[in-house]
């Protein structure tokens, strides 16, 4: 684990389970879904910029910059926002080939879906190690991710039945909640836990998550480093950082 005082005391080093429940992101947290939702977003955005003269290539960076952890469509307004495309809002009905932010959001939705369908998931050894030890420890858990695709990953990892509580970006929307980098989703997540957010771990991967869980007042926030680097997520909100939820498993 870590930590900016290794020898500290107190529930962060006495383990995840010392909290009332832990609250996990799902892609690039539980599973390597964020790699297939990165190459989806990849794909949709430069083959978009190619018809946009005079704009620099779709980087990497632009994803852990303005799309990751985000909800779809906020996802695509920040991208477009940060290089100064306007497009309409459309609907979350417009079809994949409409040039609205919602067409360009179901694009890459149907760009996700087919990679998933294709070469399926699995979850991180290291995750599903942490997992086992909070189930044998008795703590409760839930799976917080903006995507909308949270309950197909989750089935097709094996994990669906691990989790009472799924706040995805369906349960956002019918619920009127807040995307990340607002607390909305995590908090309503602890709620229907039975937990107060300062005795709630929240564990995430991306800028924008661990800033919610900063913003929402939560016991703990875990910072996993799979790319977007581990200063970035310190300073956006995370109290410790690791490159794997196994390291978080005592011996």
């Amino acid at each position: 684990m870590t930590t900016g005082n290794p020898e500290s005391s107190g529930p962060e080093s006495d383990g995840l389970e010392s909290y009332g429940a832990v609250l996990f992101d799902l892609d690039g947290v539980l599973t390597p879904t964020a790699e297939v939702h990165m190459r989806a977003w990849a794909r949709m955005f430069t083959a978009f910029l190619e018809s946009s003269e005079g704009q620099p290539p779709y980087t990497e960076q632009d994803y852990f910059d303005y799309v990751d952890g985000k909800p779809r469509y906020d996802g695509v307004r920040s991208f477009l926002a940060s290089r100064g495309i306007e497009l309409p809002e459309g609907t979350p009905d417009d079809p994949p080939d409409v040039e609205t932010i919602c067409g360009l959001g179901n694009r890459k939705n149907a760009e996700f879906s087919r990679v998933l369908e294709s070469d399926g998931v699995q979850p991180y050894p290291g995750s599903v190690r942490l997992l086992d030890h909070l189930a044998a420890s008795g703590t409760p858990m839930a799976v917080v991710s903006s995507s909308r695709n949270a309950r197909p990953v989750l089935r097709a990892a094996g994990l669906l039945d691990r989790f009472p509580v799924i706040v995805d970006g369906n349960v956002s929307a019918e619920r009127g909640l807040a995307g990340k980098p607002s607390p909305d989703t995590f908090a309503a997540a602890a709620s229907d836990l039975d937990v107060s957010v300062d005795r709630a771990v929240v564990v995430e991967d991306a800028l924008s998550g661990v800033a919610a869980g900063r913003a929402g007042g939560f016991g703990l926030v875990v910072g996993v480093d799979r790319g977007a680097g581990a200063e970035r997520l310190r300073e956006s909100g995370a109290d410790i950082v690791v490159a794997d939820l196994g390291e978080l498993v005592g011996e």
